[in-house]
């Protein structure tokens, strides 16, 4: 808001301003890449397998790595999942045949003793040479007769090659032998069953063996079948937490990122400093294009500095913290600075912040987003910061536009509605931080960078300053003049969009130097004599070109803003004192001291124009050429004997071509719209405060002032 703008500065990039740049850019680069690398610092940990943490372990940057641990646990995993591989295929036919063989050799001497002609002992003693039958078993077997034989026969025969047709692992023989009674049918009674089962129990073998060779082979494909597993983490994503164990895999993610060993994270530090350099050099790269007068102001470049570090580190230290970001007063950044400078810095300043605000988060675009709106509904609703309902109004409007920002993005799916809740309660907060913070530090600010703020001017401008008060009382015509020239100066500023608080303060001051001596102006002689009369015209240009030096003397010593105390000289800029230079010349004209005699020749004497002019400089801002004009229009009409409107609007327009001409105005960016607008509001304020009062007749006077002394009357 009071950042004055200055002009006719070269276009060219200057050695100079190369020098700035490198120092200014250096020093913030450095110094945002450290708050970047908070959390890149070599810290060695010592942490083993088995540990307890004492504090969250967690990954320093976003990155994938494949895990070795992980995936031989999961090869570890497949591998014992194969279950063993036998040889069935490959040897369950001959197994079969062979075990067929074997029973029909078992019972071939049964087959015999039943034959028609064979005699019993000859039969006792065939059925006696079959082996493993129990004594119950060879009781029913002698008491068969031949076809109930060849029925027990055929089932036990079926049974075999049943039970040997399939898979049968060493392991289930048993299980099977046990079981073979219960498989047998064909009509046969609960004996001959018996008797069927035992004949065949010995001849139920295996037919599928382990085979270690086919089992590795299994366990190898099941192995290879296993991908590389890959672990990912996010930034600041908790590796071991608090008061957990230190795992195996944990401890790998541990080594992986390097918290093990005191070393910085290179390839992040360096991203860290690409992203100082571009946000710094476009900083400061459009702060020269486009607000050259900031540029050379190191008060101000510090101030940006300040602010935008400041937010930078909070933003850091609560990055990856769910829902802290959103706490932070970082709408506080573009307030202090739309008051302080102007709204297009701001603006810049908080789109930069936005981007910090992102990056140190992740990418985090709701959080880009969030700070940027609510930063710029902070700069459109803070103005000028005036009042402290402004902040008022400034802070209910960044809550309204990060509630909302919020609420997009919960529309988006980006958050449940308990998030959504807690984040707009988060906008709040940080709408009503912003405020406070922001009215609680901008007058803080501004005092220490030498910016002047709203509050400081009001102040300055109360008639119980104490350099007020000793111009009311010790010059009193210099006082009325004063008050004369800001109420001119500040309508004028209204009218072509300068700064009026700003330019009727400065205007209170403006002549401050004549307290050093009073009664050299005229308007502090109250009629008596004019020490002028009785000095020659080079000396009481002297006099009057000690007030501006006298003045900032005074301003210094009084502890004057120094924006404020720029003013005092440039007030009067380079303009000549046209009543005692054309003064000089007329004396150097009479006959007895003006013209010289050389070589013979009689010639008129030079008088010497510089030593007429003011020191200078010519006003450097709208504001302070608006006083010069305001000054030198107030003390003409002053003079005249007629203040009608034709003569006023002669004399202004008198006043300001001459400034013109005389090229005041070439170092600041008065257009020549702004003049005509500045002639007219002059002649307005003048027309005014100088304005016809009705001529009432003396009787009519006495009345009225018989009725004030009564107390009756209204006044005229």
């Amino acid at each position: 808001m009071l950042t004055q703008r200055a002009v006719n500065v070269s276009a060219a990039f200057t050695r100079r301003d190369l020098s700035r740049l490198l120092v200014g850019a250096t020093v913030l680069i450095v110094l945002m890449t450290a708050i970047f690398a908070l959390d890149l610092l070599p810290q060695r940990l010592v942490i083993d397998v088995g540990n307890v943490a004492t504090a969250d372990i967690v990954a320093p940057r976003a990155d994938s790595y494949v895990s070795t641990i992980r995936t031989e646990a999961a090869r570890t995993e497949a591998r014992n999942a194969v279950p063993d591989v036998y040889d069935y295929p490959a040897r369950a036919d001959g197994i079969a045949k062979f075990q067929a063989q074997q029973f029909m050799r078992r019972v071939k001497p049964i087959d015999e003793a039943f034959k028609p002609d064979v005699k019993p002992d000859t039969k006792a003693a065939l059925l006696a040479s079959v082996e493993g039958l129990s004594d119950a078993a060879r009781e029913t077997l002698a008491g068969l007769d031949e076809a109930r034989w060849n029925a027990a026969r055929s089932e036990a025969s079926r049974i075999l090659d049943q039970t040997e047709g399939v898979e049968l692992v060493e392991s289930k023989v048993d299980q099977v032998r046990g079981s073979l009674r219960n498989d047998i049918a064909g009509g046969l009674d609960p004996d001959e069953r018996t008797l069927a089962a035992e004949l065949i129990s010995p001849l139920v073998v295996a037919n599928s063996f382990f085979s270690t060779d086919l089992t590795n082979i299994a366990r190898a494909k099941a192995v290879n079948a296993v991908p590389e597993e890959m672990v990912s983490y996010a930034q600041n994503e908790i590796i071991v937490g608090r008061g957990q164990k230190v795992t195996p895999a944990g401890l790998e993610a541990i080594k992986y990122f390097g918290l093990l060993d005191a070393r910085p994270d290179v390839a992040r530090l360096g991203g860290w400093f690409l992203l100082s350099v571009l946000i710094v050099g476009i900083l400061l790269g459009w702060i020269w294009r486009f607000r050259r007068q900031l540029w050379h102001r190191t008060n101000a470049l510090v101030l940006i500095a300040v602010i935008v570090l400041g937010i930078t580190l909070l933003l850091k230290l609560t990055s990856g913290r769910a829902g802290l970001p959103f706490i932070l007063p970082t709408a506080t950044a573009g307030m202090l600075l739309a008051i302080l400078l102007d709204a297009g810095v701001a603006t810049l300043v908080v789109a930069m912040i936005a981007l910090i605000g992102g990056a140190v988060n992740g990418g985090l675009l709701e959080l880009t987003a969030y700070i940027f709106l609510g930063g710029m509904a902070g700069i459109v609703g803070i103005r000028r910061g005036d009042r402290f309902q402004v902040f008022i109004q400034a802070g209910l409007a960044v809550a309204i536009v990060n509630v909302l920002v919020v609420a997009i993005y919960g529309f988006l799916g980006a958050h449940d509605a308990r998030g959504v809740i807690e984040l707009m309660g988060a906008s709040v907060l940080s709408a009503a931080g912003s405020a406070v913070a922001a009215v609680g530090t901008f007058a803080v600010l501004g005092s220490v960078f030498g910016i002047l703020t709203v509050f400081q001017l009001l102040e300055l401008a109360n008639p119980s300053q104490p350099l007020l008060r000793r111009l009311l009382v010790e010059t009193p015509g210099t006082y009325h003049h004063s008050l004369m020239v800001g109420n001119l100066a500040e309508r004028a500023a209204e009218a072509i969009g300068a700064d009026p608080l700003l330019t009727r303060v400065a205007a209170y001051y403006h002549d401050i130097g004549k307290l050093a001596n009073p009664l050299a102006f005229i308007e502090n002689q109250a009629g008596g004599e004019n020490v002028h009369d009785q000095l020659d015209p080079e000396t009481s240009a002297q006099i009057l070109k000690q007030h501006t030096a006298d003045g900032i003397d005074i301003a210094y010593k009084a502890r004057l803003p120094k924006n404020l105390i720029a003013f005092i000289p440039q007030h009067h800029g380079t303009a000549i004192m046209s009543y005692f230079y054309a003064r000089a010349k007329g004396l150097a004209a009479e006959p007895y001291g003006g013209p010289q005699t050389v070589d013979g020749a009689r010639v008129a004497a030079v008088v010497d124009e510089r030593k007429f002019r003011h020191a200078g400089p010519k006003p450097q801002t709208r504001e302070a050429a608006l006083i010069m004009l305001a000054d030198g229009v107030e003390a003409s009409v002053r003079s005249l004997a007629s203040r009608d409107e034709p003569a006023i609007r002669a004399m202004v327009a008198r006043i300001i071509d001459e400034r013109m001409t005389d090229g005041q105005f070439d170092e600041c960016d008065l257009t020549l719209r702004d003049v005509e607008k500045i002639k007219e509001a002059f002649v307005q304020q003048l027309l005014g405060m100088y304005h016809q009062r009705i001529a009432y007749p003396q009787n009519k006077v006495v009345e009225i002032e018989s009725r004030r002394g009564t107390g009756t009357g209204t006044g005229a």
